[in-house]
């Protein structure tokens, strides 16, 4: 049998190896420009372009409700890149405090998200689905009605666009939820006639006084511009992946108008984060930031190669009309559908320099199947301002309004602040107190040794 002679093998050998060691340097410096370039792509790009590779990475996640700690990007050629270490807007304590309430109380399906109304960061964002505990994270669908929540946007084209006041007085026929045709159509005054402002009549949720302002004051045009201002019917830029909030406002003034301005259709939805992003407009004075819950990300030497910024496209309404949607707000928790709900947090002195506003909706939806309890709203102690979307749709019966969600979660962020802030304070006085102490030493402590000075010259003399 033929041999071949050792040396010769050893050469054969080295030569089969150089093209793997030349594929292994390509594969590497492939990987390598791959990371720089992602690096490079993600400080470069403008913000929306950078949520967009983020979202492509971690959408699916977030969807699951997991938010995985590291993260793979798609290179170019689809090849895969190292991983990359990703830290989140979210704060541990508000985060399982929404878990925790949606468990205890197991509404068929629910959902909280809460964000910072001034930068758009995502504190907490919690899904429950009693049927089924891994399903989707329901914090992204928009397929829930937006009821009563719409009035947020009839109420701001009144003010803004048409010069509307909260104290506007409106007259009206008919129920308090109900929209009749015969009743909101008419403009006829009788003795069964009722006038309100438009502040109660968004506090106490009157259907047909909105279906009047509508009628008298708007225009579809005006509605339907505003609707599109607070972001319906477009792609919310976020970092991870939202469906888009529908909103379809008739052309014409009619009973089609009247159902829209008043929320009292199933067909114009809404997603828990679009309807934080509407609380947030209104409490951080007209301006609405796009959520974003990516804090930063590090490469594999601890780098920061990315982080998280605010991102406000335009001003949704003016900051004169956001204070006065406020004062809507603010009413309805005062003396509107939830006074029930928030009169203990209202009245506890603790919480006394605590601003809350929000509003309320009820109405069945198909998808899921079952009537929808919405609370939208905002909390603000003057440095922090939050906001808020609660949802919970109920197949046969309610276990837990979603204004008190709201209200348990707008209690735990600001009695932590509260607390942190009295533990502050109360070091300050030790403190002071310990300084006037020092203080008081040092005065008298040269008083004594001029006595004694005093003693030993009288002694001498």
């Amino acid at each position: 049998m033929f041999q071949i002679p050792q040396q010769r093998r050893y050469k054969l050998a080295t030569w089969m190896l150089i093209p793997f060691g030349l594929l292994a340097s390509a594969f590497f410096v492939f990987n390598h420009q791959n990371s720089v370039k992602l690096e490079s792509g993600l400080s470069s790009q403008n913000p929306i372009e950078s949520r967009k590779t983020i979202a492509k990475a971690i959408s699916e996640n977030i969807t699951n409700s997991t938010y995985p700690s590291e993260i793979v990007f798609n290179g170019a050629d689809s090849e895969k890149t190292s991983k990359y270490k990703v830290n989140y807007t979210l704060l541990s304590d508000l985060q399982e405090h929404a878990d925790s309430l949606l468990k205890r109380y197991k509404p068929d399906y629910g959902a909280i998200v809460m964000m910072d109304a001034k930068t758009g960061e995502i504190l907490a964002m919690s899904s429950f689905e009693k049927a089924n505990p891994d399903g989707a994270n329901l914090a992204l669908r928009a397929t829930y009605p937006a009821a009563s929540i719409f009035k947020v946007i009839t109420a701001a084209t009144a003010v803004d666009k048409a010069g509307v006041s909260p104290e506007h007085r409106i007259a009206f026929n008919g129920g308090n939820y109900t929209l009749y045709k015969k009743n909101v159509l008419s403009d006829r005054i009788n003795r069964w006639t009722r006038f309100i402002t438009l502040k109660d009549a968004f506090a106490r949720s009157i259907n047909t006084a909105f279906g009047r302002l509508s009628l008298e004051s708007i225009e579809p045009h005006d509605l339907s511009e505003y609707a599109n201002r607070f972001n319906f019917n477009q792609e919310i830029p976020a970092d991870f992946n939202v469906e888009i909030s529908s909103a379809t406002v008739p052309t014409e003034k009619g009973y089609a108008l009247t159902q829209v301005a008043s929320g009292y259709n199933r067909f114009n939805t809404l997603s828990p984060v679009h309807g934080a992003m509407i609380a947030s407009a209104i409490i951080n004075d007209g301006q609405m930031p796009s959520p974003y819950i990516v804090k930063n990300i590090e490469n594999e030497k601890n780098e920061n190669i990315y982080t998280g910024s605010t991102l406000i496209q335009s001003q949704v309404i003016s900051a004169k009309s956001a204070a006065k949607v406020q004062q809507m707000m603010e009413q309805t928790v005062l003396a509107g559908t939830s006074r029930k709900t928030f009169k203990h947090i209202v009245r506890d002195r603790k919480f006394r320099e605590v601003e809350m506003g929000g509003k309320t909706g009820h109405f069945s939806g198909t998808s899921p199947k079952g009537r929808n309890d919405w609370f939208v709203g905002y909390a603000s102690d003057g440095e922090s301002k939050i906001a808020i979307a609660a949802i919970t749709v109920n197949v046969k019966q309610w276990t837990v309004k979603s204004s008190a969600l709201g209200e348990m979660m707008f209690r735990k962020y600001f009695k932590d602040k509260i607390e942190e802030r009295e533990t502050a304070l109360s070091d300050d006085s030790i403190n002071d107190a310990d300084s006037e102490k020092t203080e008081v030493e040092k005065v008298e402590r040269p008083t004594r040794k001029s006595t004694k000075s005093k003693k030993r010259r009288s002694i001498r003399t």
